[in-house]
């Protein structure tokens, strides 16, 4: 199977091991968005409202060709800043993608107390607790 890892760039540091376990599994893993610099929307911040812009807006861009290529997403959906299960806007985005695509959605860890919980739960994102067997 063909699988999107996604998650925030504070989670990175979580990518590498599961992809590795997954690609152990035969699977073929597509990695987040500026994985290879997980810090780039700082610096391209710092260069003004306009490029940020643009670089933000190329980079949802990216995340539709990205779910389009592969046949799931898999949201690493560790703490972030105190925040249990952090899911940000531009995970929630290729969530959201996968579903309006058909294709499933796995969370690692149990859906997150936010603003948007009911709107996980009504596009059905499966949650694995930390079993890649799950992900089928």
């Amino acid at each position: 199977m063909k699988i999107l890892i996604c998650a925030s760039k504070h989670n990175y540091c979580y990518v590498t091991k599961i992809k590795n376990e997954l690609e152990v599994m035969g699977h073929i893993i597509t990695v987040p968005n500026s994985y290879d610099e997980p810090m780039k929307e700082e610096e391209i911040k710092n260069l003004g409202i306009e490029e940020h812009r643009k670089w933000k807006g190329n980079m949802i861009r990216l995340q539709k060709e990205k779910v389009d290529a592969n046949d799931c997403v898999l949201v690493l959906n560790f703490e972030k800043n105190g925040q249990p299960n952090y899911i940000g806007g531009a995970t929630f985005l290729e969530i959201f993608r996968a579903f309006d695509s058909g294709k499933k959605a796995y969370l690692y860890n149990p859906i997150p107390e936010s603003n948007f919980k009911d709107e996980l739960i009504g596009m059905g994102v499966e949650v694995i607790n930390g079993d890649l067997h799950k992900v089928i």
